[in-house]
């Protein structure tokens, strides 16, 4: 078994996949609309579904709003240095809710971005102590 994808819901498809692969460094792998049903899936990531999960993106044509909840978390994206990822991003007008740093009660370098929907994505470094 493996996990193939993580799906959210997004109110504006173009921004949102403009995030991912311009801000964040994924590909856009698919995309498929779905007239009768009213929908778009746009399936992201850092390579071939085969061998690596993607994050599904679905655009519900009708819908403009979506209330986050309070069980979500994050989605966590490694990258090689957070500084540079967050400096990077900010470059790009992206939101930086946490700037890197080590993590409270531990050494790990970790920093918070927000998706345009409001999604939170950590970014953790390559190495990790905690």
């Amino acid at each position: 078994m493996r996990l193939l994808h993580t799906m959210l819901r997004v109110t504006d498809l173009e921004q949102s996949i403009e995030f991912y692969t311009q801000l964040m460094g994924m590909q856009l792998l698919r995309r498929k609309d779905y007239p009768e049903g009213r929908f778009t899936l746009a399936f992201l990531g850092y390579g071939d579904e085969s061998e690596n999960t993607a994050l599904e993106l679905t655009h519900n044509w009708d819908t403009d709003h979506y209330d986050l909840g309070n069980a979500y978390g994050h989605i966590a994206i490694e990258v090689d240095d957070v500084y540079a990822a967050c400096d990077a991003i900010k470059a790009k007008n992206g939101e930086v809710v946490r700037e890197a740093g080590p993590m409270k009660h531990g050494n790990t370098v970790l920093a918070f971005v927000k998706d345009p929907d409001g999604y939170m994505i950590e970014l953790l470094g390559t190495k990790r102590n905690d």
